[in-house]
């Protein structure tokens, strides 16, 4: 989660700067600092703002946030496997000169609203299995030699996580699919 940036106070706000203000104030919540009223009001007044000062002043009070861990698994060949209820955290680094990668995050702990996942796997394939209602995005993903393998859900309900692939893929290939449950 990011910081809203300083910027003009009577710019418009854009939807990922009001998911931002609306995500630090379920964490405050979470962790206590504020009581489950406070956080009604405040979720209200985030959610009917229009410009950027107002955003500001709404969550001005909340203590500052948690920076966010980048954490890294790493093995020249092998297997690396996550599955079952792992906690995901907000920038997971994958690296593997010769191996393959599988990632279940179905049924992991995603505490993030994003989730960055980059890949270094010059030889090696993957294979990362997502929630029913995540978004997914590969564009930053660079491949050597085959595309990715994804088939978007039709239908996908919203609020469910974004999940962010990058990295250099080079002569194995990446398959992203959709829990089925």
């Amino acid at each position: 989660m990011t910081s809203l940036p300083p910027e003009d106070p009577l710019s418009p706000i854009g939807e990922d700067d009001r998911d931002t203000a609306v995500n630090r104030l379920q964490e405050a919540y979470a962790e206590g600092h504020i009581s489950h009223e406070e956080m009604d009001e405040r979720l209200h007044q985030v959610l009917t703002v229009t410009t950027r000062g107002e955003l500001v002043s709404a969550i001005a009070s909340l203590p500052a946030q948690k920076p966010a861990t980048t954490s890294t698994i790493a093995v020249a060949s092998g297997w690396i496997r996550r599955r079952g209820a792992w906690r995901v955290p907000r920038f997971l680094k994958v690296e593997s000169a010769y191996g393959k990668v599988a990632l279940d995050l179905s049924r992991a702990v995603i505490e993030h609203p994003v989730v960055d996942i980059e890949l270094q796997l010059p030889y090696g394939r993957a294979r990362i299995t997502v929630p029913r209602d995540a978004i997914v995005e590969f564009e930053d993903l660079r491949t050597e030699w085959k595309d990715p393998r994804y088939k978007p859900r039709q239908r996908s309900s919203p609020g469910g996580p974004r999940i962010r692939i990058s990295g250099v893929m080079g002569y194995g290939r990446l398959k992203v699919r959709h829990a089925r449950r």
